[in-house]
């Protein structure tokens, strides 16, 4: 389903009260998922609603639910709620996981609960290596690479540090590579549902500025000079030590500001990364990035390489036994869709998995191409489109949005595919937005 079909979604909330021991407003939410793609997908889903006091601090206190009402069996456990923006005399903004279920007008209560449903998600920066994690149950989701890491910092499975150990004195490519520079800004490791790690950091013996997931460009040209933001040459981005965490029983979010420094020293741009981080579906994980650009200088363009080729949301994964790497641009009348997918067994798990990337429609120059490197385990959506720069400017920023979706088994079948798309353009998707002095 398209953008433009997705607004006939209804979103009906329907208040009433009623008389027990106490007064108390109840809360009927009705959900129209007639086609299904929230359901199957384990979406995570918005509404707005005005609550009383006793919600807010139950809302707060990660105690409020929603019971699902739809088959009116009363034997449905409550479907945790987090709220996402506090409403301000009005409604606030709550988010949850959609429940499987059968296709059409889906019905949740809102509930308190007496005790605590789950604290599950979080982000935080952690002692030990002073980056950012996100865990599901003091389990790690993934890293988020926010200050500088060095070559003795990275985190690399056993067969990478076996590498390390055997190389030899002739082998300097590593070593004496003018792209082997300590980088940050960049998520690695990200796990799978089996604890698997998905992502690789300073491969050895090729590319060792590839860092797991990072958004970055090989042309970047400020004035009539470049540098390479993608190979850590000339532009780097560095933290400004602007973080904000978000917790609780439904996701974790990071929100970082970092900037763009020419020859490390001069700031020519401002950056804002957003990292969502969902709980766990019995089949998948979602994790959606938004990211903002503003130049703080005149004359900055961005392009891919050679204006045809790499550059935008990078990703250098593990190797995994079986690896397939597929991507599509489908159009339709409805809406142009564009995903891709690596997946295979990775070390570590017992059985296939993988990662897709789904672009959003709103991104600048949508669709972006792929480009895959097989023999680097690499797949990405590019940005900008091919034989053009894009400018960078003070009043307009740069938004792009993708939504990583790690999932259990190989390639996906095309047709949940489809509807993870759809799922990331329903009306009801909670898409972080960047207030206007942000």
């Amino acid at each position: 389903m398209g953008k433009n079909a997705s607004l006939t979604k209804n979103l009906i909330l329907v208040f009433f009260c009623f008389s027990i021991t106490f007064s108390c407003l109840q809360n009927v939410l009705e959900i129209d998922d007639s086609d299904g793609v929230l359901g199957e997908t384990n979406a995570p889903v918005s509404f707005k609603i005005k609550l009383n006091q006793n919600q807010k601090i139950a809302a707060e206190e990660g105690r409020l639910g929603l019971l699902n009402i739809t088959s009116d069996n009363g034997k449905e456990r409550l479907i945790p709620v987090q709220m996402d923006i506090p409403g301000k005399g009005g409604k606030s903004q709550l988010v949850m996981i959609m429940p499987e279920g059968e296709a059409g007008i889906r019905k949740f209560k809102l509930m308190e609960s007496e005790s605590i449903l789950n604290e599950a998600m979080k982000a935080y920066l952690d002692p030990g290596s002073g980056q950012v994690v996100i865990s599901e149950d003091d389990e790690k989701v993934l890293q988020y690479n926010y200050n500088t890491v060095y070559e003795e910092d990275v985190i690399r499975l056993e067969y990478e540090k076996l590498e390390r150990h055997l190389r030899t004195e002739t082998d300097t490519f590593v070593t004496a590579s003018i792209y082997a520079v300590p980088r940050s800004n960049y998520i690695h490791p990200l796990y799978g549902l089996e604890g698997e790690m998905l992502t690789r950091d300073w491969p050895e013996g090729d590319h060792p500025h590839h860092r797991g997931i990072y958004w970055a460009w090989p042309e970047v040209e400020y004035g009539s000079v470049f540098g390479d933001l993608h190979a850590l040459q000339v532009i780097f981005s560095r933290p400004t030590g602007e973080l904000k965490y978000l917790n609780g029983p439904v996701f974790a979010q990071v929100k970082a500001e970092n900037f763009w420094m020419w020859e490390d020293t001069e700031p020519i741009l401002q950056e804002h990364v957003v990292i969502r981080a969902y709980k766990v579906s019995s089949s998948s994980r979602i994790i959606d990035l938004t990211l903002k650009f503003v130049a703080l200088k005149e004359g900055i363009t961005i392009a891919t390489r050679g204006k045809k080729s790499y550059g935008g949301l990078n990703l250098r994964m593990q190797f995994p036994e079986s690896q397939e790497i597929s991507y599509f641009t489908q159009d339709n009348s409805m809406a142009i869709r564009a995903w891709s997918d690596l997946s295979g067994t990775f070390e570590g798990a017992k059985s296939p998995s993988g990662l897709m990337v789904l672009q959003h429609q709103d991104n600048p120059d949508y669709p972006g191409d792929w480009i895959e490197y097989p023999d680097l385990a690499w797949v990405q959506p590019t940005f900008p489109a091919q034989g053009t720069r894009y400018p960078l400017g003070k009043e307009e920023p740069l938004i792009l949005r993708y939504r990583l979706v790690i999932h259990t088994g190989g390639k996906p079948e095309e047709y949940i595919s489809k509807k993870r798309w759809d799922a990331f353009h329903e009306t009801l998707t909670p898409l972080y937005t960047f207030p206007a002095t942000y």
